[in-house]
């Protein structure tokens, strides 16, 4: 269901507030923020679940409960608003999924890697293809020592599902830039996953 603008805004403004709280040591505020952020958590999972085997053990619902207790143990972090909160957050659900495969494989001795579908937002020509997470997480950290604005990027758009005005908003840069970038990480990533395989 979508809020009015009016409703948005005051969620928006109290989210804020809260995250402040949170970063000044206020625990209470924890308790306060996660009904306000819930729902943008839950999608975020469900979008990085849906590029997930079938069968993984771990549903949306635990990885929303994991990633919210290390986000609200992150007393470093200078929340800077809602998009910087969920851009946070699907970062540790990446490397919580990414840690989860690293584990099945360890166990399994690097035999049965872990598959996820690249869809039509990362691969140029709009067609749906499987990757090892594990070797996608290599390649991203790759990028990170390369460019770490495109890394962001590709966290933001692909793994957190903010558009392109919400990844500039989150890193002070114009949109025209995320597009350029964006086109770029995208096609050194994909480069990087056919020469892995």
């Amino acid at each position: 269901m979508e809020l009015p603008n009016q409703e948005k805004r005051r969620v928006s403004d109290e989210t804020i507030q809260l995250l402040a709280a949170l970063s000044r040591g206020e625990t209470d505020a924890a308790e306060k923020l996660l009904p306000l952020v819930y729902n943008e958590l839950k999608g975020i999972a469900a979008r990085q679940m849906q590029r997930e085997r079938s069968d993984h053990t771990l549903q949306p619902t635990a990885l929303v409960h994991e990633a919210y207790l290390k986000l609200i143990d992150q007393n470093r972090v200078e929340w800077q608003g809602r998009a910087h909160f969920c851009a946070i957050a699907a970062n540790v659900m990446r490397r919580i999924l990414v840690d989860y495969a690293r584990q099945k494989n360890a166990a399994k001795r690097g035999a049965g890697a872990q598959k996820i579908a690249i869809d039509e937002n990362l691969t140029p020509d709009q067609a749906s293809r499987d990757v090892d997470l594990v070797a996608l997480d290599d390649a991203l950290e790759r990028l990170t020592a390369l460019n770490p604005r495109h890394a962001r990027i590709v966290e933001l758009r692909y793994f957190g599902g903010l558009t392109v005005e919400e990844t500039a908003a989150a890193l002070d840069i114009s949109a025209s830039t995320v597009k350029n970038d964006w086109r770029a990480a995208k096609a050194w990533l994909l480069t990087q996953l056919e020469e892995a395989e």
